[in-house]
């Protein structure tokens, strides 16, 4: 009963936090981003301190709940688990803890953060990795699925459903995905939770508090006839059914090695040590000698892990036109090189989003106007910034800051959003349409939301346009930018006629402020 109830729960989870990744609407973050911002990661970048709190006490109850219902990259390494053993029954048997790898792991993680190596971070955390699985691998899938019913929809008079444009957001970012799923499919295929009990930085802090969890799975050595079907069906290898013992540091609490077990010998109860509340007192004693060796072997990976994740947290503390009616051929956008970097409004500033962001992707894949994509940047890699090619960011538009579960990207309100400056426009004189080809255009200050561009006229002493061959002058009216009103929202770059670079773009603010 008690696999059954974690099954369900687990299966639960992972639809919804999938379909996070997956709604293109936005709809579904309304009753479900909850379960994003009850991610371990997360919850400790933003020092959300009630889901810290939660999430310590429920392992301190039950072990580690937490990587087995809540974790979508664990459930999804039990999925990769339950095929392998679909190919091959009873395949796990015990192996000592890799307790050294996982203290330097944790130790390096809780620097890389302390040093502001974002990539370290994106890559190592666990509900990070699925996002960019679900974001680059599964999103494309479930948008072709939409489009097909769109299709068919359309052609029944039906709008039910719109079509939707699938496009990838980052050549770098996908190709780490499909790395980090193949990698994980290979792990949890072969030996079932090996990602988690040797690489995961939360299966490793967990690990150290299910130590002491007033519940776990205990082995009654009076029934126990010494079979193995315990050990061999447990995908954390951690049973050694010769010991009769349970290395709980590395238990996920999934409650198969019960499900196994046909004479009953593996309890989920609270053990009092010397109060003989089970059948036989020899599994009391193991419990017991258990912890102890646990805690002597796994010293000096405590003292790392707490330095490594005290240091980490005290850091975190610190800190549409694009066509011409179809009549010609239009080139694709190209970004022009920026000299600061786009982070969305609500981030407060570049330095506060790279410290608070796990590279979860799920603001990319909220995002409805195709402005943000993963970084390709070594230090921030995967981490979102802004770019213009495709759309430009609504003022109408909070998404981002609606979905993000880390405080990278703080909640602001549309009224926020209109005054906060997260950089401002340039022009960029050789590629305006008015002074190459003489022609009139002001679309970028007709489509500017807070007027910050206005056309003007140069006189001849100033003028920047150079005359025909007969001498005539083809005077047109150019843009000048109000920089102290512009919010750099990137809809004149966005809307700019010409091709493929703009000739007005958007350079970044290092900090925000409000205008």
């Amino acid at each position: 009963m008690l696999r059954k109830i974690r099954f369900a729960a687990a299966i639960i989870f992972f639809t919804f936090i999938t379909l996070l990744f997956l709604d293109f609407t936005g709809s579904l973050h309304v009753w479900f981003g909850w379960m994003a911002k009850i991610q371990f990661l997360p919850a400790l970048f933003a020092l959300n301190l009630a889901v810290l709190i939660f999430l310590i006490v429920l392992t301190l109850l039950f072990g580690r709940i937490y990587c087995s219902v809540i974790c979508p990259l664990g459930v999804m390494q039990d999925i990769f688990a339950w095929f392998g053993k679909r190919a091959k029954k009873n395949r796990y048997s015990y192996s000592k803890p890799k307790t050294l790898l996982r203290a330097i792991v944790l130790f390096l993680y809780g620097a890389a953060t302390v040093a502001g190596i974002g990539a370290v971070t994106a890559l190592l955390a666990p509900y990070s990795g699925y996002g960019r699985i679900a974001s680059n691998l599964f999103a494309p899938v479930y948008q072709f699925g939409n489009n097909i019913l769109a299709y068919f929809a359309e052609r029944a008079g039906s709008y039910a459903f719109y079509n939707t444009e699938i496009w990838i957001k980052s050549l770098p970012t996908f190709a780490v995905a499909v790395l980090t799923l193949v990698v994980l499919a290979v792990l949890a295929w072969r030996g079932g939770r090996t990602y988690c009990n040797t690489i995961c930085p939360v299966g490793t802090v967990l690990g150290m508090l299910s130590k002491y969890s007033w519940f776990k799975p205990v082995i009654d050595t009076s029934k126990c006839n010494g079979c193995k079907l315990c050990e061999r069906n447990c995908k954390s290898a951690c049973i050694n059914s010769k010991e009769h013992t349970i290395d709980y540091s590395r238990c996920v609490a999934c409650m198969d090695c019960i499900d196994k077990c046909k004479r009953g010998a593996i309890s989920f109860v609270h053990v009092k040590v010397g109060a003989g509340n089970l059948s036989g007192s020899k599994e009391v004693e193991n419990v017991a000698e258990t912890g102890k060796a646990s805690a002597d072997n796994g010293g000096r990976r405590a003292f790392l892990a707490a330095a490594g994740v005290m240091a980490a947290a005290s850091v975190v503390k610190a800190q549409e036109d694009k066509v011409d009616g179809g009549l010609a051929v239009v080139l694709d956008k190209k970004a022009p090189a920026r000299k600061g970097k786009i982070v969305p409004p609500g981030a407060l500033s570049v330095a506060n989003l790279e410290q608070h962001c796990t590279g979860c992707q799920l603001c990319v894949s909220a995002c409805p106007n195709g402005v943000l994509r993963p970084s390709t940047n070594l230090l921030s890699l995967l981490q979102p910034h802004s770019s213009y090619e495709r759309g430009y960011c609504r003022p109408e538009c909070t998404k981002c800051s609606d979905v993000c579960p880390a405080g990278a990207i703080k909640p602001i309100s549309v009224e926020e959003k209109s005054s906060i400056q997260i950089g401002h426009a340039v022009w960029v004189k050789q590629n305006c349409l008015p002074v190459t080809d003489g022609v009139s255009c002001g679309k970028c200050a007709s489509v500017c939301p807070v007027g910050a561009i206005q056309m003007v006229k140069i006189t001849c002493a100033n003028c920047v346009i150079k005359c025909d061959e007969n001498g005539k002058k083809r005077c047109q009216m150019i843009p000048v930018v109000n920089a102290e009103r512009c919010i750099g929202c990137g809809a004149c770059e966005n809307l700019c006629p010409s091709r493929p670079f703009s000739a007005i773009y958007v350079e970044g603010h290092e900090v925000h402020k409000t205008i």
